[in-house]
């Protein structure tokens, strides 16, 4: 991976947070209005090819702008992201609402998905040592308009019990080698099927007692990771905490 500019830092910055927002390519004009870069429109361009060519950053095949590729959504969620630090209230708020299945593990797993889905508007998944899935929150996928694609959507919901799809994908990703505090985030390619291009997948590992899985979001790829990753990361964090 080639070494950034401190300048080409900030424009990959800047672009990726406002495809975040918009769901939309990025264009040097907006840039130039909106992010308070201090140089032209002309050296924006010009950072932006070169970001391209280094991978970082895509053409999009209806405007002129760019977005980030699954390389450069990466870089930003590992570098330069500032993740939002959850509130005592949403803590607290979370772990109500799972403490009492905290004996019953697979009760755990489904209250668990279903408090991640609820709380990131998100389709959480979870899996669990014995070969099961847990999913919830399918129909938040329609609130993005990634999944106004029906292949799209079709593809990630044809997932839900395709249990051998998860496995293989955290098999891949070398769950099992790889520390519990790294947050694991797969981004379009990395999901190995033609239309979960758009798509991300952020996870993190659990253990319930004797019992190993991992807990996680699909959505778009353009995912708000400042509060999805510490999210995730709570949660999976709290399963293993209350079951000690």
């Amino acid at each position: 991976m080639a070494e950034l500019t401190q300048r080409q830092v900030k424009i990959l910055k800047s672009i990726v947070e406002e495809f975040i927002e918009t769901a939309s390519s990025v264009g040097s004009e907006t840039l130039e209005k909106k992010y308070n870069l201090g140089i032209s429109s002309a050296t924006i361009r010009n950072e932006m090819a070169s970001l391209t060519q280094l991978g970082y950053l895509k053409k999009s095949h209806l405007s002129a702008g760019r977005q980030p590729t699954s390389m450069g959504l990466k870089y930003y969620v590992r570098n330069l992201m500032v993740p939002k630090g959850l509130s005592i209230s949403e803590e607290v708020g979370a772990k109500e609402k799972i403490w009492d299945f905290r004996n019953e593990f697979d009760k755990l797993i489904r209250e668990t998905t279903k408090e991640l889905a609820n709380r990131t508007r998100s389709m959480a998944i979870a899996t669990t040592d014995q070969g099961n899935i847990y999913s919830y929150g399918a129909s938040n996928l329609l609130e993005e308009p990634e999944f106004y694609n029906i292949d799209v959507t079709k593809t990630v919901l044809s997932l839900i019990d395709n249990t051998n799809f998860w496995f293989e994908i955290i098999k891949k990703a070398g769950i099992d080698n790889t520390e519990g505090d790294v947050i694991h985030l797969l981004i379009g390619e990395d999901l190995g099927m033609e239309h979960l291009e758009p798509c991300g997948f952020v996870y993190q590992r659990y253990a319930a007692g004797p019992h190993r899985g991992i807990l996680g979001v699909i959505g778009p790829a353009r995912f708000h990771y400042q509060q999805i990753v510490p999210m995730v990361d709570y949660l999976a964090a709290l399963i293993s905490d209350i079951t000690d």
